[in-house]
């Protein structure tokens, strides 16, 4: 029996952004940028530690929306032509840096790194959903989905109905694309309201995850803290994250990726150089953007003086820090079992959740780190085991019955961040529509007419994209406010244009009729075509 069990759960998640009208829409790249900075770096390295017989076991989250952008043939053509692109800029860069040895070095070094990705990229087709399944059916990951749109349910609170539709409807995705039911459900933003677990229980799924106040502060003491999933009612376990093991990665001032060593995120060539130079690898119109060639340390204090990057010096970083991070884990979980408070039958679990992103993205040696960390774990100790809530539910399944607190993760762990004064006035227009939809759903639930089912179909898509999270916590950072601001205006007004040509009968002649725009329907279906198996009669059951 081990000292502890260690959970990782890398939560992989972007706002569903297509725009087939226009390829120069630079929200479009955040995309293009996780699939570089860490999806295929994560590849690499999981695919890396099955080749060298390195058991390991972590959880990974791919939200719904990634999920579709993901196997979405468009976005899939234009990223391969943006990773060509990259290629031809390392050539350049590999011309232009040759006098300088210490920057010739780092762009041999992203020359290699970026046709390596295309390897992996082209050895799987493009086609990264059905690599990760590879690696859950070899048993090595968990992959598990997100709520339909991540929606954040505290404040969708009391329509049910709109809930149970994400729900279901990034379960049905998940099943179709991994020929399984998803074992558990990131809540969007973690936001949970006692209740929602009957919808994910309803769903067949077993578990979902809280911040640490929301199993803290449940109905009843937990008796093992975070350091033991709780069941609901339903029997759905919660499990909460563990503060101390999240700090150390998640700190600003004390997190790993801060170490001055590490390669610096913003600080790229995109915005050095003459703009000649660059002009043919960034927006058309000349908005200087980020390239991904980034020749500079953080160097603490430091604004322009920074030092070059070395990167044997950050790799050696990584593998010290995945050290530290392990003795830590080892004293933390020796700790507990000292304190008296764990039978020897049940170990603490350590749950580590964390945006996948942030492994390699913005920490550019972060898939180093994982990859040392679970090397470590396997031969350098014997008292932590990495598991996933799938594996402890199925090795524990006694655990204690509470009902945790509402709450979520971010700025102040509930509400705030997603509900202030710069973007309070979208919800009077979300449970407008939530309202909305259930009530067309219900009119029209026997229709067989081919083009109103359609246009049911694409308002709740339209109601969906509408209800993504990541519009309020765009206008909350302040970072992109025009286009959140555009998007989530867009969506409404396409739901209630759908709606309004819907009419008020039942589809087959009784009552108004319907006056369905069909090419304005076909627009959307083409640009907003995320859940193509979507069902609008999940509102009307």
């Amino acid at each position: 029996m081990p000292t502890g069990y260690f959970s990782l759960i890398l939560h992989a998640h972007l706002p569903f952004v297509r725009h087939p009208e226009d390829p120069t829409v630079m929200e479009e790249e955040w995309l293009y940028e996780a699939i570089t900075g860490t999806y295929l770096p994560l590849l690499q390295i999981f695919e890396g530690l099955i080749t060298d017989g390195v058991p390991y076991r972590c959880t990974i989250s791919l939200s719904a929306p990634l999920i579709n952008m993901l196997t979405d043939d468009l976005l899939k053509e234009r990223y391969a032509q943006y990773l060509d692109d990259l290629i031809a800029l390392g050539s350049k860069e590999l011309e232009r840096t040759r006098p300088e040895p210490q920057y010739h070095r780092l762009a041999q070094m992203y020359s290699d790194r970026f046709h390596g990705l295309r390897h992996t990229w082209r050895c799987h087709e493009g086609n990264l959903v059905q690599a990760f399944r590879r690696l859950q059916d070899a048993g090595r990951v968990e992959v598990i989905t997100s709520t339909a749109t991540h929606a954040f349910f505290p404040l969708m609170d009391r329509n049910w109905a709109a809930m149970r539709a994400q729900v279901h409807t990034a379960a049905d995705l998940y099943e179709k694309h991994f020929g399984r039911r998803s074992l558990g459900m990131w809540l969007g933003e973690c936001g949970y309201v006692p209740g929602i677990d009957e919808l994910l229980r309803e769903a067949a799924v077993r578990y979902f995850m809280v911040d640490t106040h929301g199993i803290l502060f449940a109905d009843r003491r937990p008796v093992y803290g975070v350091y033991a999933p709780i069941y609901c009612s339903t029997g759905v376990a919660a499990f909460g994250r563990d503060t101390e093991s999240s700090e150390q990665v998640w700190s600003a001032k004390h997190g790993y990726p801060g170490d001055p060593h590490y390669r610096d995120f913003y600080r790229d060539i995109g915005f050095d150089l003459p703009m000649d130079y660059i002009a043919p690898h960034i927006h058309p119109e000349g908005h200087r953007m980020a390239t991904g060639f980034k020749y500079h340390a953080i160097t603490h204090d430091k604004l322009h003086d920074k030092w070059v990057y070395d990167p044997d010096t950050a790799r050696g970083k990584a593998g010290l820090h995945a050290s530290h991070f392990r003795g830590n884990m080892e004293k933390q979980a020796q700790r507990l079992i000292d304190s008296g408070a764990f039978p020897a039958d049940r170990p603490p679990i350590i749950v580590s959740p964390y945006d996948a992103e942030l492994y390699g993205h913005w920490w550019y040696e972060g898939p180093t780190f994982l990859g040392d960390l679970f090397r470590q774990l396997h031969h350098d100790q014997q008292g932590i085991l990495a598991v996933t809530p799938g594996d402890y539910l199925e090795w524990h399944p006694t655990n204690q019955v509470a009902t945790p607190c509402a709450s979520s993760w971010g700025k102040k762990g509930y509400n705030e961040q997603w509900l202030n004064e710069t973007n309070a006035w979208t919800y009077r227009h979300v449970h407008a529509a939530g309202e909305r939809m259930v009530a067309v759903a219900r009119r029209h639930v026997s229709t067989t007419d081919r083009v109103m089912t359609r246009a049911l179909n694409q308002a709740a898509r339209e109601l969906m994209l509408a209800q993504s999270s990541d519009w309020t916590f765009i206008m909350s950072t302040g970072t992109t406010v025009p286009y959140a601001t555009r998007r989530f205006n867009e969506h409404i007004v396409r739901f209630n244009r759908l709606c309004d040509a819907l009419g008020q009968g039942d589809g087959n002649g009784g009552g108004d009729r319907s006056t369905v725009d069909a090419a304005y329907l076909a627009s959307l279906e083409v640009q907003d075509n995320i859940f193509p198996d979507i069902d609008y009669r999940i509102y009307a059951s």
